[in-house]
Order: C-alpha cells, then sequence, then structure tokens
C-alpha cells in the first residue's frame, strides 16, 4: 500500500524548500512596507507604494516572457539554473538597498530592480520544477510547493516580519531578507548536480515514471 505522502525526487524537494525561504524571506516586508514608505521615505504616501507596485508588476511580467522565450530555445537545463541563480542573488542585493532610500524615486528604481530579478527567476523555477515532476504524482508536488512554499512561507514570513519591525525597526529587516535570500540562493547551487543537458520531450532523460514502479 502506497503511503500518503510519496517520496518526491531531490529536485523538487530543493526547489520547494529555496522557495519557501524566498517567499519567508520577502514575506517580511508585507505587514510593513506601506508604513515605511509613507514615515520614512521623504513625501512618501500610499499611491507611491501603488505605483511602485505597479512598476515591479509591468516590469516583471514583460521580462519574463523574454526570459521564458530565451530558455526555451536552448537545449538543456544549464541555461535555466544560471537565470534562477542570478535571479535569486539580484534579489538579495537589491531588496537590501531599501535600507538606504530615502526618496520615492529610490522605491521606484528598487521596484523596478526587483521585477527584472523576478523576471530572471520564475521562468526557470517554473521550467525546471514542471521538468523533474514525478509522473503520477504531479498533482500532489505542485500542491506540496503551494503549501509549503506560498502558503506555509508567506504565512510565517508575515508573522516573523512584523515582529522584527517592531523590535529593531524597518530598515533593519530589509538588510535581514537581503542576507536570507543571498543564503537561500546558496541552497541552489546543490541543484548544479541534477541539471541536465540533454532534454527529451520537454523532460529531462532521468525523468521518473511512478505509474510503472
Amino acid at each position: 500500500m502506497k503511503s500518503f505522502f510519496p517520496k518526491i525526487n531531490q529536485v523538487i524537494l530543493i526547489i520547494v524548500i529555496v522557495q519557501f525561504l524566498l517567499t519567508a524571506a520577502f514575506g517580511f516586508m508585507s505587514p510593513f512596507f506601506a508604513v515605511y514608505v509613507t514615515e520614512q521615505i521623504k513625501g512618501g504616501t500610499v499611491a507611491i507604494v501603488g505605483f511602485a507596485i505597479t512598476i515591479y508588476w509591468t516590469t516583471k511580467s514583460i521580462l519574463q516572457l523574454l526570459v521564458a522565450r530565451y530558455i526555451d530555445k536552448n537545449h538543456g537545463e544549464i541555461d535555466d539554473f544560471y537565470f534562477y541563480l542570478a535571479g535569486g542573488f539580484l534579489n538579495a542585493i537589491f531588496v537590501s538597498l531599501y535600507y538606504f532610500a530615502t526618496q520615492p524615486l529610490h522605491i521606484y528604481v528598487l521596484h523596478f530592480l526587483i521585477g527584472i530579478a523576478d523576471a530572471m527567476l520564475v521562468p526557470p523555477f517554473y521550467a525546471i520544477f514542471s521538468r523533474h515532476l514525478d509522473k503520477g504524482q504531479e498533482g500532489f508536488e505542485w500542491a506540496t510547493y503551494s503549501s509549503f512554499s506560498l502558503g506555509a512561507g508567506s504565512a510565517i514570513g508575515a508573522a516573523v516580519g512584523g515582529v522584527l519591525a517592531t523590535l529593531i525597526g524597518f530598515r533593519a529587516v530589509f538588510l535581514i531578507i537581503g542576507m536570507l535570500a543571498f543564503i537561500t540562493s546558496l541552497i541552489l547551487l546543490f541543484l548544479r548536480p541534477y541539471i541536465l543537458p540533454k532534454i527529451v520531450d520537454g523532460r529531462p532523460r532521468l525523468f521518473i515514471d511512478k505509474t510503472k514502479a
């Protein structure tokens, strides 16, 4: 009799852990970012927060299509891997720079830069994750990502972020987020041995068909 919680492969496990930690780290911002802008940015208003979010989503939404097309046209996963890695490290750098922000322009520029970083990170994440799903348990592994990486990560990040902002101040939290994002990105290096140079029919050669196990 199969266990209700089937064993998942190393690639999926590493990505779920990485995405959980990144979501939790950036979730630190959610409880206080609007307050940070209105109280600590000269001339900061709620409208500036809205415009900054618009800049982020516009940048990410456009550029990730270009990144996706690029990595889809190349054989193998090595380009996916390096885009994923670069996006993680750039996110760590850019979010840390909020510590120094004093003007609305700084907020706009940083949201633009983080949009670029996420555009580099998201398409390869989906590509690698999708190719390495264990056949016969795709739904469970996507649900694991949703529940653990998105759900638990967001919940923990919001709770911890609110406490940290109260204890040490808004600006210091950005440095903590940057450090956590940097350390988390290092975990991606554990993916390197599983990154395959050859893709057959859209999947790595070592794709596991567990329906035949």
